[in-house]
């Protein structure tokens, strides 16, 4: 099947005392960074499993330090992948995009996170496919914190806006809704999911995805063992 649409992954390498450090306590840093990169790794799978995606990764950090960096930079391999740039983590987002549509022209774009491995092939094609039947310009998936998870676009460089948006705060989601109706655009609804800040968030979602990565390395901070 020929490439549809993009799918931009913008990602950390899980550096150990630089990774989920809200995970510490219980989790030790090793076990955060551990966290971290099942998180990464459950993700990729899902968005080379998506028909009709094209997989960008927009990553940073050093994977030389990274817990399991030899297997996420195998996985890498499968993605077109791109440096992150900017002052700020929406002018990061926002670049992103810019650099997507650089070497992907054309294509719509559905941007996640590393901190959603919950997500599915299914859940990711079902997300871009108002963008690609024109039902809709933009789609925005909230997320329980008051952020945002998923953002698709059918022109990337919309995604300017998000260079004035500050990120990872209680309304996050609903100023990024001003700044796209600001060029015009009204994002239609994603599903809400939980993205993963707190141990409490971690042991929710791997509730929802028991089978990963990402669950056997909560489970492992649990002191479960793994089925």
């Amino acid at each position: 099947m020929s490439s549809r649409f993009c799918v931009l992954v913008v990602a950390k390498a899980p550096v150990p005392g630089f990774a989920k450090t809200r995970l510490c306590p219980p989790a030790t840093a090793r076990q955060a960074a551990e966290i971290a990169a099942a998180a990464l790794l459950d993700t990729l799978d899902a968005v080379c499993a998506t028909p009709g995606a094209l997989p960008v990764v927009a990553m940073t950090g050093d994977l030389g330090s990274a817990a399991r960096g030899s297997e996420i930079g195998r996985s890498l391999r499968r993605a077109t992948v791109i440096a992150q740039r900017g002052w700020d983590f929406g002018a990061r987002l926002a670049n992103a995009h810019a650099d997507t549509a650089s070497v992907h022209a054309g294509l719509p774009v559905l941007q996640i996170g590393m901190d959603t491995p919950q997500v599915t092939p299914q859940l990711l094609g079902a997300s871009i496919e108002p963008v690609l039947h024109g039902v809709h310009d933009a789609v925005l998936g909230p997320a329980e914190d008051g952020g945002w998870w998923g953002l698709g676009l059918r022109d990337p460089h919309h995604a300017q806006v998000l260079a004035g948006v500050p990120m990872s705060q209680e309304d996050t989601g609903v100023r990024t809704i001003r700044a796209l109706a600001g060029v015009g655009l009204s994002p239609g609804p994603l599903p809400e999911l939980s993205d993963v800040d707190t141990m409490g968030d971690a042991v929710r979602v791997a509730a929802e995805a028991p089978r990963g990565r990402f669950a056997a390395a909560v489970r492992a901070v649990e002191g479960r063992e793994v089925a």
